[in-house]
């Protein structure tokens, strides 16, 4: 068996709560090695410029359709054509943020997507999981629900 080419910095199940800890919000993120960017559940997003700045407005909810909605304004960091899994593509706004994973933190890419219909309001993606290991078989290694 090959060798990693790098120290993995952490294992974490299909599951994990993480934290943004510059937008306050606790949520459930689903870990999905199958898509490139990770994607944060937004609704109402309209872009805007202001003093030749790029930024983005939108809503959130942390934990359903049933949670309180949080809004916020962020610097726009790209737009980028995203394909879905069904296989339909479309431009998404990128934000920047740091994410927390128990005792990691470290910057994050977020496209911002409506995920009402989904389970999870959060998808990590393999360019934030990169030198983390997926062990598949479990959930909420880093903290329970």
């Amino acid at each position: 068996m090959k060798e990693l080419p790098y120290q993995a910095r952490a294992i974490v199940g299909r599951r994990e709560m993480v934290i943004l800890p510059e937008l306050h919000l606790h949520l459930c993120a689903k870990i999905d090695t199958g898509a490139r960017t990770s994607a944060l559940h937004a609704e109402d997003i309209e872009s805007f410029e202001e003093d030749e700045v790029l930024w983005v407005s939108f809503v959130t909810r942390g934990g359903g359709p049933d949670s309180p909605a949080h809004s916020y304004r962020m610097h726009l960091h790209d737009r980028r054509r995203v394909t879905s899994s069904n296989g339909q593509s479309e431009w998404r706004y990128i934000v920047r943020t740091r994410l927390q994973l128990g005792e990691l933190e470290f910057p994050v890419e977020f496209s911002l997507t409506d995920r009402r219909n989904m389970r999870h309001p959060m998808l990590l993606g393999r360019r934030a999981l990169r030198r983390l290991l997926v062990a598949p078989g479990t959930a909420f290694l880093h903290g329970e629900p």
